[in-house]
């Protein structure tokens, strides 16, 4: 949503609000009219105008079709099921960057304005606490605009999607905060001859004329930035996982038999994290491989998003293709599964797929994880000096929102997990992993819920020693490492880097 001057709205300013209109209703001191229509927010201190208080969504339903050209607009349905948690005589939708042509609530038309980043509707009678209702929304879904924007991505053969970390909004309407995660159901209408993909399992598809309609459903509820659907010219490839578990990846059909060396490395991927921290989350998994230049991978939940270049550059070795594969992969527990209750708590995802992302080195290909961490510890107060601590980031520069995408975030986060092993010991380390991803598995957790699992797991209080290590604008002593050295930051300098390649 649009940034302004004003303080963020939260449900509990707007309970406020409504109560003193109330009042001065009933004493005659004015009218029952409601106060103008604005964009609200939650109060994120990242993100302040993203999600919207009053009510939780418990499931989207999105049905798109798409005609063939990728640079224009797809018609598109979203029905959103919703609990109330306040009375609501408004619902602020995320939205932005389509056409919105008719609103119903519970079946009943509404009102409905366009304010900064919001989608305003006025019911016809105001939605009481406690009860479900359902919005459909009937508007455009317009894949068009400046490149790495997110929402849509224009691959060379349809589309696919990078909605982290704000741009869900710029796809569907909806809640697009990784607190308020839901069901999703996709209906994708296309032409015949292409193939479409989505997060879930494919329950259906049927055949009308010249076009074809697929229909996927998660069976976990998930974060809006984690949505995907993917329509091109592509081979879906079929194979097995731990436990049964199905593996689908889609690729460019011209690259089926290029990419086989790198995806059938997938289930012994899988193999390798469910070692470290337990059974993997979800119904199924694969590569999504976009003959695209989107600049990162990203882990949309079952199915990550890839560039194809990563797979096809000569000069990558073999050990850094599989390390950023399993990063992708980490995240499905730690991100996808555990999701962030606040975007300040980043560093859990990526401070943690950072840490598999480089053990899977060490311990694969003699890629020295103790390096790795010396390096980053040598940076790390340059880091906090452009970004700000792992917990505490500066918000990301204007116009800018992947730039919250540091090294900070990265390798200055999984520093972060290494200090902690190093002071609790690796064994308890070990169960403190397993223990997170299973305590707050298909919820959002915070900074501070880790460090009290920390806590609990090492039988000792480590509130003051994570402390430094989350928030301290310098870098704490590495036990076990005395004669480590952060060099100092540039006096004056505070430019961020450029933002990292993956995500």
């Amino acid at each position: 949503m649009t940034l302004t001057s004003r303080a963020p709205r939260t449900a509990r300013t707007s309970r406020r609000l409504r109560a003193a209109l109330v009042a001065a209703a009933s004493a005659g001191l004015i009218g029952a009219a409601l106060p103008a229509p604005e964009p609200l927010g939650i109060g994120d201190p990242l993100f302040p105008h993203l999600g919207n208080p009053g009510y939780d969504v418990l499931a989207y339903d999105i049905a798109l079709t798409y005609r063939g050209d990728n640079s224009k607009p797809l018609d598109a349905v979203t029905k959103i099921d919703a609990m109330a948690t306040d009375r609501l005589d408004r619902v602020n939708l995320d939205f932005t960057h389509g056409t919105v042509r008719s609103v119903l609530v519970d079946g009943q038309p509404a009102a409905f304005t366009l304010g900064g980043e919001d989608l305003i509707v006025e019911p016809s009678r105001a939605v009481t606490a406690g009860t479900r209702f359902r919005i459909t929304v009937t508007h455009t879904s317009d894949p068009s605009g400046p490149r790495n924007t997110g929402g849509w991505v224009r691959t060379s053969d349809g589309l696919a999607m990078a909605n982290q970390a704000d741009a869900a909004h710029r796809v569907f309407p909806g809640n697009d905060h990784p607190s308020d995660k839901a069901y999703f159901t996709f209906r994708v209408t296309a032409p015949k001859d292409l193939t479409v993909v989505a997060n879930g399992r494919g329950v259906g598809r049927t055949l009308s004329g010249d076009t074809r309609t697929w229909l996927y459903r998660g069976s976990r509820p998930m974060a809006t930035e984690l949505a995907q659907v993917s329509i091109g010219r592509s081979t879906v490839l079929h194979r097995t996982g731990p436990h049964g578990l199905p593996v689908r990846d889609v690729v460019p059909a011209a690259d089926a038999e290029r990419m086989e060396p790198w995806l059938k490395r997938t289930p012994a991927h899988l193999e390798w994290m469910e070692a470290k921290v337990g059974r993997y989350p979800f119904e199924t998994y694969g590569v999504l491989v976009a003959d695209a230049d989107t600049g990162f991978e990203l882990e949309t939940q079952t199915l990550s998003l890839f560039e194809r270049s990563l797979f096809t550059r000569s000069s990558l070795p073999r050990w850094f293709v599989e390390s950023i594969m399993v990063h992708e992969l980490a995240h499905h527990w730690f991100g996808n599964s555990v999701s962030p209750r606040r975007w300040a708590d980043l560093w859990l995802n990526e401070g943690h797929a950072t840490w598999y992302e480089a053990l899977y080195a060490d311990e694969t290909a003699q890629q020295s994880l103790e390096a790795r961490m010396r390096q980053a510890y040598t940076d790390s107060d340059r880091w906090r000096a452009a970004g700000g601590p792992p917990a505490a980031p500066r918000p990301p520069a204007a116009g800018q929102k992947i730039s919250l995408f540091r090294p900070v975030v990265y390798d200055g986060s999984a520093l972060v997990l290494y200090a902690l092993r190093q002071e609790i010991g690796k064994a308890a380390f070990e169960r403190l992993e397993r223990r997170w991803v299973d305590r707050y598995a298909h919820a959002t957790a915070s900074t501070d819920d880790f460090v009290r699992l920390a806590s609990e797991e090492a039988g000792r209080d480590l509130t003051a020693f994570l402390r430094g290590w989350l928030y301290g604008e310098r870098t704490p002593a590495m036990p076990g490492h005395p004669d480590w050295r952060s060099k100092a930051p540039v006096k004056g300098s505070t430019k961020a880097p450029a933002p990292a390649a993956k995500r």
